[in-house]
């Protein structure tokens, strides 16, 4: 950690250590608050997003006064929401893969027609209001579903097409996507859940059964055997960007990392359920995840640039409002009653507004704040991960494309 002065501005230079210890300390001032704060406990606004807020807006008042900013070191966060997309990966047994059953498939089909809803808003909007089409799309599934990453990349290919600010566009579009999939979630579910006076499933069969395939021998686990689950995650993190970039390589564009360390993941858990190779602990397993998921949207929170949100001006912020309420009118009014109008679809819900308007990690957050607030949604939490990592890219990704090619002019 260093500190400089450049042209009166106090600039603080943070190391990848530092960094990582500001995140693991605004994710504990972020349970603090929640915990003397009821109002954000009430509306279960996840601690990580509490305390990253905390630090952007003390970020923002330096920008705004010009006397101070900080840059980090961010270098475990992609590899924080690695490890978390392999952990998922481990939870998903055959047996509980087979439990999702139509519900998954139902969930998927959602999640994929969704993002064709929020493209053609897009698209639509920008007729109306004469904004150019590839800003509207930027503002539209690109950055609420794909995120900074697909925001970033789709934003580079634009600007090469001659519309310059379209990587400002797509990072502003994402940031504020990912804002409010954090703020919108939890308190969408919790309102489904008070409003319909709903419970977790007390379903003995099925709790027994997800028992059953999760969780391992009562006795205590040995060293060794920690050191083998966590040996498991490590190895199916590394085989899987190599799996990932032999696909990026075949079908000629980027394929996202983390879904081929999910892959890799489901295949190891399935193979050791078989073979059994080693002492598999979906309990050790599951909090590995924890720890990674909300670090990692720790670190994600805490170095976003509010200012960076003055890329959403005019067209380009009225599409994205719009987004906002598609996904929550949608969620709120029509996908609880397809899922069945009980307490997993309105957890599932919620898992809805964070991964159709930010990323994956943003719906597992809102799903688990809405958990711990009033219990346990195990299909909820089986199968939006599952969705939102890779499955609704089956159709997100295509279907993006076709837009781009019909509406977009000066593509090449």
């Amino acid at each position: 950690m260093s500190f400089e002065l450049i042209d009166g501005l106090s600039m603080i230079n943070v190391n990848s250590t530092v960094t990582l210890a500001f995140a693991a300390i605004l994710l504990l001032l972020g349970y603090y608050t929640k915990d003397k704060v009821k109002l954000l406990d009430k509306y279960c606004i996840p601690a990580p997003v509490i305390g990253g807020f905390i630090f952007m807006f003390v970020t923002w008042v330096g920008h705004l006064t010009g006397s101070f900013a900080f840059t980090f070191d961010n270098m475990f966060q992609n590899t924080f929401m690695l490890a978390f997309f392999t952990t998922v990966g481990l939870g998903a047994s055959y047996k509980l893969l087979v439990k999702g059953g139509k519900l998954l498939i139902v969930y998927w089909l959602i999640a994929g027609v969704v993002s064709i809803f929020q493209n053609t808003l897009g698209v639509t909007l920008a007729k109306i209001i004469g904004l150019e089409t590839p800003y509207a799309l930027l503002a539209s599934a690109i950055s609420m579903i794909g995120g900074h990453g697909a925001a970033l990349s789709y934003g580079t290919t634009f600007g090469e097409m001659g519309y310059e600010v379209a990587p400002l566009v797509g990072a502003a579009a994402a940031t504020f996507g990912l804002i409010s999939a954090v703020l919108v979630g939890g308190p969408l579910g919790r309102r489904l859940i008070e409003k319909h006076n709903l419970k977790p499933d007390e379903d003995a069969a099925f709790d027994t059964s997800v028992t059953d395939i999760n969780v391992g021998l009562a006795e205590k686990l040995s060293s060794l055997d920690v050191i083998k689950n966590v040996s498991v995650i490590l190895i199916s993190m590394a085989l899987g960007t190599i799996v990932s970039g032999w696909i990026s390589n075949i079908i000629n564009m980027g394929f996202p990392s983390y879904v081929g360390a999910m892959f890799v993941a489901v295949i190891l858990r399935n193979l050791n359920e078989k073979l059994h190779f080693y002492r598999f602990d979906f309990a050790l397993v599951d909090e590995i995840g924890n720890v990674m998921l909300t670090l990692y949207l720790s670190l994600a929170l805490m170095t976003l640039k509010l200012w960076e949100l003055s890329g959403l001006i005019g067209g380009v912020f009225i599409v994205v409002m719009a987004q906002v309420l598609l996904v929550s009118l949608l969620a709120y009014f029509v996908v609880f009653r397809i899922l069945g109008k009980n307490y997993d679809a309105a957890v599932m819900c919620a898992g809805l507004c964070g991964h159709g308007l930010g990323a994956t990690p943003s719906a597992i957050v809102n799903m688990t704040a809405v958990n711990e607030k009033y219990g346990m949604s195990r299909k909820a939490m089986m199968i939006v991960p599952i969705v939102g990592a890779f499955l609704v890219d089956v159709i997100y990704q295509p279907q993006t494309i076709w837009f781009i090619k019909t509406f977009v002019q000066n593509l090449k």
